[in-house]
């Protein structure tokens, strides 16, 4: 072989094993995490109020049917649809004229027969001292009497006619009975209404107060009403996604009425609504209190992940490596799980670096500490 071809192999080969041989040292000499940092909090026993969601559907406080009392044409219509109105509030004019010939009418006859009966008035005077002398007849004297008790009687009756025709001529214009918003006017002018008609001319509901009627099974609401929850502001009113509006009521316990197909009871929250923002007919959703509040076990959220659809943690006992511990948890209040059973008060629980814990690597555990007001919180971990 030609000696210049032979060292160029011979130099290739101790390249190639250098090579192989830095690889190797680098792959060997590489060292895994041998501290897997944590942070832990001391799961608590504190009072909670468990709740319940349920539907619920706005009711107005007070409904009027605007009807008329009187019928003939509608002249005028005096509001806006869909404003507010106040108790005795004009809102439509029925054409006055035909109740004010009858009022003049009755008037007159009140009149005629007030001058009747002051003419018998002085038939029995002009008789009475005659009476006495035996001047006239005592059967004179008696038809003069009543002549005149037959007049008042005249009278008094024209006068309630009288006044029948004055309330129709004021019922021509038709007002509000209670203050709230009006909706759509079923008539407008020009159109014929009559009493007794089968649709209100309008409609007025009073929504600065509301009432929201929920269900419950009834042995809950029961529980509930002993146990003297859901006071004033006790109940918090959500809307349809369930986000908070602020708003809260109270349960009126002596609404309480029992579906008898189902057993349930339907109750009702009284709630003030200054910014009308709670309309008749909405459908909300209503936390009411689930009986006295309990002494329960809460954790952070991001304590709990889920394996298989089921709620754990990793719970640290001593020294020892942490082990995945099943719970049962309620609801999240004010950003914690309530945990229902699985877990007992003092117990060590990780919140973050769950994803560090490995087989045979040693945990370092601190103290977690919530997020601090203005700064960005942290995420809870992947579930895993």
């Amino acid at each position: 072989m030609n000696p210049s071809l032979r060292m160029i192999l011979v130099g290739g080969a101790a390249c190639l094993a250098l090579a192989l041989a830095g690889c190797g040292g680098s792959h060997n000499g590489e060292q895994g995490p041998t501290v897997a940092e944590v942070t832990f909090a001391v799961a608590g026993a504190a009072p909670v109020q468990l709740t319940d969601d349920l539907p619920g559907r706005v009711v107005a406080h007070r409904i009027a049917e605007i009807r008329p009392q009187v019928g003939g044409l509608i002249q005028r219509r005096l509001f806006t649809e869909g404003a507010e109105v106040r108790t005795g509030a004009p809102l439509f004019r029925i054409n006055p004229a035909p109740f004010q010939a009858d009022l003049d009418s009755a008037v007159a006859a009140q009149r005629r027969a007030e001058a009747t009966r002051s003419q018998a008035r002085v038939q029995v005077d002009r008789l009475r001292p005659l009476i006495e002398v035996d001047a006239v007849s005592r059967q004179s004297f008696d038809n003069a009497v009543a002549t005149f008790e037959q007049a008042e009687a005249d009278v008094a009756a024209a006068r309630a006619t009288a006044q029948r025709r004055r309330l129709d001529l004021n019922f021509a214009t038709i007002t509000s009975p209670i203050s709230g918003r009006i909706g759509a006017s079923a008539v407008t002018e020009g159109a014929l209404v009559s009493v007794g008609g089968t649709d209100p001319l309008a409609t007025v509901q009073q929504i600065d107060q509301v009432f929201v009627d929920v269900r419950q099974p009834a042995a809950r609401m029961l529980e509930l009403q002993k146990s003297g929850g859901a006071g004033a502001g006790a109940v918090e009113i959500l809307d349809a996604e369930g986000a908070a509006t602020g708003q809260r009521g109270k349960l009126l316990f002596s609404e309480l009425v029992v579906d008898p197909g189902t057993g349930d009871l339907r109750a009702r929250v009284l709630v003030d609504n200054p910014s009308r923002n709670l309309l008749p007919g909405m459908f909300v959703r209503v936390r009411l209190p689930s009986g006295a509040p309990k002494t329960v076990v809460r954790l952070p959220q991001q304590a709990v992940f889920f394996a298989a659809g089921k709620p754990q943690v990793m719970v640290l006992k001593g020294t020892g490596a942490p082990e995945p511990r099943p719970i049962t948890v309620g609801p999240v209040v004010d950003g914690q799980y309530v945990v229902l059973s699985g877990l007992a008060a003092g117990e060590r629980v990780i919140i973050e670096g769950r994803d560090r814990l490995m087989p045979g690597v040693a945990v370092k555990a601190s103290p977690w500490k919530s997020a601090v007001a203005g700064q960005p919180q942290s995420q809870p971990q992947s579930q895993r």
